[in-house]
């Protein structure tokens, strides 16, 4: 596949992330990216992590020899950054979004064409190990597509999905990391309750929450069998997984990502 000049507009922690793994996997190096990134802080860190790439803060000069260009901003200034793009980039030019909750037919209006992208990442992407999610616009090609799926397998695993699905994947994997978090969190104060050090607590709930996920997607065996080899009859497992289920504990993680999709939706 014909390697593309991309730019990718933002570098915080997910412009890193993504660029980190496209150079990662080999399916770009250095040469063929950009970086527009205003904020002089974020311009030396880039300057000392990665020498080869060329950083810009004027983003007119920096689309102009670009195949592709990768909004990695916040939703709050995509537009305006978008529409400053239209101005100068023209219609050949594919662009991909990772502003949570902006359509595409938002996205469509704000560049004036219709050969766009949106992209849901994780924040596990910045270890390579993201959860990623995208849906396109009407005049983005099958190479066009084969072509974001390897830019985004770089990071993780990445699925394409329709725009109607993208409010169920920002509820799930987009926010999802924040509620595993939390799992983590509550496991090692647990552990502290029960007598455990804190740091030895948080190693051990960190590894296991690490060591389950990566057991369900090895084996393949659904998560309930998993769990029902580990509760012996009237053993100490079953009797903790009954204090979770008397607490809601699966009811609120369904919640939780039903309040996440609900607020993506509006957002959009």
């Amino acid at each position: 596949m014909k390697k593309r000049r991309v730019v990718v507009v933002g570098g915080g922690q997910m412009g890193r992330a993504l660029v980190g793994g496209m150079l990662a996997s080999n399916f770009l190096d250095a040469t063929s990216i950009s970086i527009v990134e205003p904020d002089p802080q974020s311009q030396a860190w880039w300057a000392e992590n990665h020498v080869k790439i060329v950083i810009w803060d004027d983003l007119a000069a920096a689309v102009k020899d670009a195949d592709a260009v990768l909004l990695a901003v916040k939703p709050n200034v995509i537009q305006t950054v978008a529409t400053q793009l239209r101005q100068f980039a023209g219609s050949d030019k594919l662009v991909l979004s990772i502003a949570a909750g902006v359509s595409l037919d938002d996205l469509c209006e704000y560049v004036g064409h219709s050969r766009v992208c949106r992209v849901m990442p994780n924040t596990p992407s910045l270890v390579g190990a993201g959860a990623s999610a995208f849906c396109v616009a009407e005049s983005v090609s099958d190479d066009d597509a084969v072509w974001i799926e390897k830019l985004l397998a770089g990071v993780g695993l990445v699925v394409q999905v329709t725009e109607p699905q993208m409010d169920g994947v920002t509820g799930l994997s987009g926010s999802g990391p924040a509620y595993i978090c939390l799992v983590i969190e509550a496991l090692a104060d647990g552990g502290v309750l029960a007598g455990l050090p804190r740091p030895l607590a948080m190693r051990l709930a960190t590894q296991t929450v690490l060591g389950t996920a990566k057991m369900v997607a090895e084996t393949g065996k659904h998560p309930g069998e998993l769990k029902d080899a580990v509760c012996s009859p009237g053993g100490t497992t079953i009797r903790a997984i009954e204090a979770l289920e008397e607490k809601g504990v699966r009811s609120a993680l369904i919640a939780a990502v039903k309040a996440s999709a609900a607020r993506s939706k509006e957002m959009g």
